[in-house]
């Protein structure tokens, strides 16, 4: 008898148990569409634009070789998914609302997000997982990076 009980508040707790990874996948999926829609595969996946977005998900925010050089110097487009390997969730959410960049990476629409957006954004690379390798480091003004970069007045 008890052991009958035990599977009937078994089978009634799982529903319950299974909340959370619904709210998960869900948090998931929100962080796939807000990655999609703002831009961020544009310079962080290599030849995303190029090739109109037609890259597979697995290469998604690996970062890129390709240099933005203006009077900032030159930056790097980071592997998002190894910068994002170490950092829990916090402190990703802290970063993003106190972010401040070198152009061309719209740091400022970052700052702005929601937290439930950054946490979402979180998780989706923390879904993808590792891949890829680090983008080359910034170069000062003064350096001539090695091709290819794209140059701003």
């Amino acid at each position: 008898m008890k052991a009958v009980l035990a599977l009937i508040v078994l089978a009634a707790a799982l529903p319950a148990l299974a909340e959370p990874s619904k709210a998960a996948d869900a948090s998931v999926k929100r962080g796939r569409y807000l990655i999609h829609i703002a831009g961020c595969n544009d310079c962080h996946t290599p030849a995303y634009a190029m090739r109109g977005g037609k890259v597979p998900e697995s290469e998604w925010l690996t970062g890129d070789a390709l240099g933005w050089r203006g009077p900032w110097g030159t930056t790097y487009a980071p592997n998002l998914r190894l910068a994002m390997l170490d950092m829990t969730e916090d402190q990703w959410v802290k970063k993003a609302k106190s972010l401040a960049t070198r152009p061309p990476m719209p740091w400022f629409n970052v700052r702005a997000m929601s937290t439930a957006d950054l946490r979402a954004i979180y998780r989706y690379v923390q879904y993808l997982g590792p891949a890829g390798k680090p983008a080359p480091a910034y170069l000062p003004p003064d350096r001539v990076p090695p091709q290819p970069y794209a140059q701003f007045p």
